[in-house]
């Protein structure tokens, strides 16, 4: 597959161009998740005139075996679970509650790292737009649509400038609008769509945050 994209900057850039009528709206918020997520959309805010704010997600994993995800917790402290896996797996609610605190922990120290002192960004009755560099499997961006419910936006839209097709097209059951750039096939990782993917460090996700105030006041 050859690169769709020179960087994250770029492919925000292009993922802004399709989305040019949520521009000058006041009740536009666009959410990054990170970190890679977070400079596409700032430059997808920034096209649009929009609030940016990152969006956390943290896995929740069996107890027994980690890597299995029994649920997952978000930044407005949402929290959803795949009931199949707790009862597959007989997990107790003290045993779910138990690791749920401990990423809620996680979850906070991320958010003060990425955030600072800033608030986060009122979600309720929103057009939101949640942004990654791309998705593979989509299971972080589920977490994070499932998650946002509970925040009560107008309208949830996913907007990624690569994914295959296959994914690409789950999301269309979930969620009012999905934006897929490019859906190469076969897909060999969104690093593939970049010929700059550098990973994105702690320090720019809070300077992209804090340089979003510029243009969405």
């Amino acid at each position: 597959m050859m690169a769709q994209f020179a960087d994250r900057e770029e492919a925000g850039q292009r993922l802004a161009q399709e989305l040019s009528r949520y521009e000058d709206r006041d009740d536009v918020v666009v959410l990054g998740l990170p970190r890679g997520g977070v400079p596409v959309a700032f430059e997808v805010a920034k096209a649009l005139k929009a609030s940016l704010d990152v969006f956390v997600v943290r896995k929740l994993g069996v107890p027994a075996n980690p890597e299995l995800a029994m649920g997952a917790i978000a930044s407005d402290g949402a929290r959803v679970m795949n009931e199949g896996v707790v009862r597959r797996m007989n997990v107790s609610e003290e045993a779910i509650e138990r690791v749920a605190e401990k990423e809620r922990k996680k979850l906070k120290e991320r958010e003060e790292v990425y955030r600072g002192a800033r608030p986060a960004v009122e979600l309720s009755g929103k057009q939101v737009i949640l942004v990654d560099d791309g998705l593979a499997t989509g299971a972080t961006m589920r977490a994070a649509v499932l998650a946002l419910r509970q925040s009560d936006p107008e309208r949830i839209v996913v907007a990624v400038p690569t994914t295959p097709p296959d994914t690409c097209a789950e999301f269309k059951d979930l969620v009012d609008e999905v934006v897929c750039l490019t859906q190469p096939k076969p897909f060999f990782g969104v690093g593939g769509a970049y010929r700059d993917f550098s990973q994105t460090t702690n320090g720019e996700v809070r300077s992209l945050l804090e340089r979003s105030d510029e243009f969405s006041e």
